[in-house]
């Protein structure tokens, strides 16, 4: 405890903070989509968002303090997008089943040391370009929300630059500060939809059918790996956090399985919310940015608690506040992406490749631009790098 009290300082906090308020704000969005398509109950949804959010807590805070590093965990955001479509075509008791299946197979991959194989294999240069693609959007929209909301988003961006240069630590909380000042001036602050009360866990028992865990804990399982293990080690690794990923797959797989029952359909390492806590906003040194990681959960266990209060707390801030702030607090881990994708003059094509295509937001067979970009990204690699190989070897030979 005195190493935690030593390391402890307001901007990691505040890392935390913003990285559960864009989660909220955004990804929560996709659950509660899915959560329509699928008529759930609000009890039901209660519970899934319950379920998620605790587990995310424990489970970040848990690896947060184990491994010394900012390990940010969350819902499958890919899992839920594909959720929208599934839900409606089995029951909720078939589809807690096929959440377990999935997160069983995450488990094995993960114990296996199988994953930790592939990422040590991938390239530096791709792993950052599919970061900053993944990001990318994310940038855009600050600028995108100008239009909409004008005095709202240049006034946070303004804050930005001064605070940046005065102080760069607390560039975001005072970003933070002047959107809700400058909405509440505006009237664009929602009191009338915050409401108190809070989450009831729902226990549901799982059942077995083979279309549920052919069409969804398979899927589930896929896009959880590739769109959120993959590119959330890639934020790590370009950060700098030689962390393994064994721990945290078998660890976020096993708190899914013990959580199923309550509707979550998986939580996992964080790709986007993970860059704001893993840069240096969240603190200068980076061996202490773990404790955004520890605020982080401890702010996803407050919301788990207090889910159905602090979440319509966040529906009442404005839209374009939230992409104002998630934008800005992304700066830095958007420019250190760039920057990776472009040190090695023999990796750019590749890399601009890569992020080409997780920046376009496509999405092919079912699978995300992230899964597409890495694709992509290590084809063009493997090919320009053969090439280059061949030549040389001629030129040697010759």
């Amino acid at each position: 405890m005195d190493t935690l009290r030593k390391d402890l300082s307001l901007s990691a906090l505040i890392a935390g903070f913003i990285a559960v308020l864009i989660s909220y704000a955004g990804p929560l969005i996709i659950v509660f989509q899915a959560a329509q398509a699928a008529q759930m109950s609000s009890a039901e949804v209660s519970s899934w968002i319950w379920a998620i959010s605790i587990g995310s807590g424990v489970t970040g805070v848990l690896l947060s303090w184990r491994l010394k590093a900012p390990i940010i965990t969350a819902w499958s955001t890919p899992g839920a997008a594909l959720l929208v479509s599934l839900l409606p075509q089995v029951s909720l008791a078939e589809a807690v089943g096929a959440y377990i299946v999935s997160a069983l197979i995450i488990a094995v991959v993960g114990l296996s040391g199988a994953f930790d194989k592939l990422v040590s294999r991938l390239p530096k240069a791709i792993a950052a370009a599919m970061l900053a693609g993944i990001l990318f959007r994310f940038g855009a929209e600050l600028f995108t929300s100008i239009k909409l909301q004008p005095w709202l988003v240049l006034s946070m961006f303004a804050s930005y630059l001064v605070f940046k240069r005065l102080s760069p630590r607390y560039a975001i909380l005072s970003v933070l500060i002047v959107g809700c000042a400058v909405a509440a001036s505006l009237g664009q602050l929602h009191q009338g939809q915050i409401t108190l009360a809070l989450a009831e866990p729902q226990l549901i028992a799982p059942q077995w059918s083979w279309h549920a865990l052919i069409n969804i804990g398979l899927p589930l399982a896929l896009v959880t790996l590739t769109g959120q293990y993959v590119p959330g080690m890639a934020v790590l690794r370009s950060s700098g956090y030689q962390t393994p990923a064994r721990p945290i797959l078998s660890v976020t797989a096993i708190g899914s399985v013990l959580l199923a029952p309550f509707g979550s359909h998986g939580f996992n390492l964080a790709a986007i919310t993970a860059a704001i806590c893993t840069g240096r906003e969240a603190h200068e040194n980076p061996d202490k940015r773990y404790i955004a990681g520890i605020a982080c959960g401890a702010f996803y266990i407050l919301m788990g608690t207090f889910g159905a209060t602090l979440a319509s707390v966040f529906a009442a801030l404005p839209k374009e506040l939230i992409a104002a702030l998630a934008g800005l607090a992304l700066f830095g881990a958007i420019m250190t992406g760039l920057a990776g994708a472009m040190a090695d003059e023999k990796q750019r094509e590749p890399a601009l490749i890569t992020f080409l295509v997780t920046a376009s937001g496509m999405s092919f067979l079912g699978l995300g631009a992230a899964f597409w970009g890495l694709i992509f990204g290590l084809l063009a690699h493997g090919v320009l790098t053969w090439s280059r190989e061949r030549r040389a070897l001629g030129v040697t030979t010759g």
